[in-house]
């Protein structure tokens, strides 16, 4: 979720600069600058948990995975995001430590202040991506993952995993069981 927009717009340099020593994480929107704030206990287990199934997954392949901690520029949209969790197989990713532009895979958890954002604006920022391959938005309130994924045509085709599928991400030719990207998540309805 993000908070308190700014009344006027920043410069990216200043705004780059400023998260480099900020205490607190934000968004930028084409000049405006907004508070993100902290997730919960099942976000962040969802978040963690694919950050290490994609770890072990990726090793050894030129793939980079990254938190919620990493922006994502987004220039033809004028936006630095950070996504909950990022792989890039791009090795001109590799040339910036403080922003990617070239992921694969971007994953979204989603909560009820977030979910109309990241379904709606944010989503169509990242299809502007152009190696952009698979969304995911994934429900910490319900075991529900939701995979949008770009066909042949560049046309967005959804894909959806309920409890006992398997889900499978081709961008990163990944599958493991639904259950795993929920292990640990207390309080699911």
């Amino acid at each position: 979720m993000m908070i308190n927009p700014s009344d006027q717009h920043i410069s990216h340099e200043d705004y780059l600069e400023g998260e480099k020593i900020s205490p607190i994480r934000h968004e930028y929107i084409r000049g405006e600058v907004y508070a993100m704030v902290g997730g919960s206990d099942a976000h962040d287990t969802i978040s963690g948990n694919l950050i290490a199934l994609f770890k072990n997954h990726l090793r050894g392949q030129g793939c980079r995975v990254y938190t919620g901690n990493m922006k994502i520029y987004i220039q033809t949209a004028d936006v630095y995001y950070y996504p909950d969790v990022m792989v890039t197989c791009d090795s001109r990713d590799r040339n910036n430590g403080y922003f990617k532009q070239y992921p694969s895979l971007i994953i979204e958890v989603l909560s009820p202040s977030t979910e109309a954002f990241k379904r709606g604006n944010k989503f169509a920022d990242y299809r502007q991506i152009e190696t952009l391959q698979e969304y995911v938005l994934i429900s910490q309130n319900k075991i529900n993952i939701e995979c949008f994924r770009q066909n042949l045509d560049r046309r967005w085709e959804l894909f959806t995993y309920q409890p006992q599928e398997t889900l499978q991400l081709d961008s990163i030719n990944f599958s493991c069981p639904v259950s795993e990207i929920y292990e640990d998540v207390l309080g699911l309805n």
